[in-house]
């Protein structure tokens, strides 16, 4: 007779883990876009310039480059529990380090000590979750796991309504942004507590290869490779650092208060947090990913174009932000799994989100610099017309580069982005 099948956790059990996980995450996310609303409160009371406030951010976004080099080598060596519980204790120390001092350049050593660790609990917590749900509902779970994460965004950029008074002093939404990213501990910490307890009365299974860097593997990658990496950059290169400056450009260029600043960024992040998962499963039934992917790239262009050149309302330009960037996440990271080598998807995802980093880093400073030379503030709103049209630029150039993808991808040497469904996976 065959042995019988190992025990498993159960569902609920595996549920418990995901949301402890994802809490870690969330605390993690919220401190990154805590930055947006406090951006003006920092020039005025710290005398920040456009640049000192992109470069914030531009610190947070260098991490990573070293990060895909060496955190995926840390958690295969030390395990995903002790790796989500060390990058969260980092996470605290660049926060803590980020809020201790009005110094330009501690604040910056802070955020880049918070890149470090947050970048690598990203990837250590996507290797838990496949840990625990592969071959079950790992679709469903990563879907679940980026809603309650960017809960944490939509809070960030809500709370100068529901922590108005906080905003007096700029550093008191960085105390409250400390006290979230200790969920960046407290959720390790119950998973630890989690999978020790089940490793002693389950069979769990084996982590999924981790986002690390290859040399040798870089050169079996194709065209449309590098076609979806440079969209990638380029794309989140035009949305994030567009966030760093939104509710500040907001302000003082459409006059809203703060708190209506930070909710009409807020409709992208909500767009997202139902959107992203929607169209993954839209594109699981239907293909078409590069026309998907094509026409979210589009959507970007007339965005900008319309709160630099128009009076049409706000919501308008944020709401086909916020479709975009349902839309290409959504597709584009699933995308490199039918293009490259399953040997090679930890050095392709890596890659990507190096290049995609070193693009963010560089456009966040690029804006700041363009507010600054421009004289961009409330006695000079055009000033953030150059903003916007570098933005309307990526916008086009994403376009571009997922226009060529598409042409690629319906010709002879495709990999089936357009045409692979659940349907013919399944046949």
């Amino acid at each position: 007779m065959p042995d019988p099948a190992p025990a498993q956790p159960s569902r609920l059990y595996r549920w418990i883990v995901l949301v402890f996980v994802s809490l870690a995450m969330f605390g993690n996310y919220y401190f990154y876009d805590v930055l947006s609303p406090l951006a003006d409160v920092l020039k005025r009371q710290l005398d920040f310039s456009d640049s000192n406030i992109g470069l914030l951010n531009s610190f947070y976004s260098i991490a990573p480059i070293a990060t895909v080099l060496i955190g995926g080598f840390i958690i295969d060596r030390v395990g995903a529990r002790k790796a989500l519980l060390l990058f969260g204790v980092i996470c605290l120390m660049g926060a803590i380090v980020t809020a201790a001092t009005p110094l330009f350049w501690v604040m910056a050593t802070g955020r880049l000590i918070f890149g470090m660790g947050a970048e690598s609990l990203i990837v250590a917590v996507t290797t838990a979750i496949a840990k625990w749900f592969r071959g079950k509902e790992l679709s469903f779970a990563f879907g679940i796991n980026l809603t309650i994460t960017r809960m944490g965004t939509w809070l960030a950029q809500n709370s100068p309504t529901w922590a108005k008074s906080a905003y007096a002093s700029w550093q008191t939404p960085w105390l409250i942004g400390v006290g979230f990213v200790a969920l960046c501990v407290i959720g390790p910490i119950f998973y630890w507590i989690l999978e020790v307890r089940a490793e002693r009365r389950y069979e769990l299974g084996h982590a999924a290869q981790t986002d690390k860097i290859v040399v040798r593997d870089i050169l079996k990658f194709g065209v449309s490779y590098w076609y979806l990496v440079a969209l990638c950059a380029i794309f989140y290169s035009a949305i994030f650092p567009f966030e760093t400056f939104a509710v500040k450009f907001f302000i003082e260029a459409h006059h809203t208060s703060r708190e209506l600043g930070g909710f009409i960024l807020s409709i992208l992040t909500f767009f997202t947090m139902f959107g992203t998962p929607a169209f993954g499963l839209l594109t699981d039934k239907f293909g078409k990913r590069a026309l998907l992917m094509t026409l979210g790239s589009l959507l970007l262009i007339p965005s900008f174009l319309i709160m630099a050149y128009s009076n049409i309302t706000l919501y308008v330009p944020m709401s086909m932000m916020g479709l975009a960037f349902s839309l290409v996440p959504a597709i584009i990271w699933p995308s490199v799994a039918y293009i490259v080598d399953e040997k090679t998807l930890g050095t392709a995802y890596g890659l990507m989100t190096m290049v995609q980093n070193i693009g963010m880093a560089s456009f966040n400073w690029v804006l700041g610099w363009a507010n600054d030379r421009s004289l961009a503030g409330p006695a000079r709103p055009a000033g953030y017309h150059l903003m916007l049209q570098i933005l309307t630029g990526l916008g086009a150039v994403a376009f571009i580069f997922a226009f060529l993808l598409r042409q690629r991808e319906t010709g002879p040497q495709g990999h089936g982005l357009e045409t692979i469904t659940t349907a013919t996976s399944a046949a």
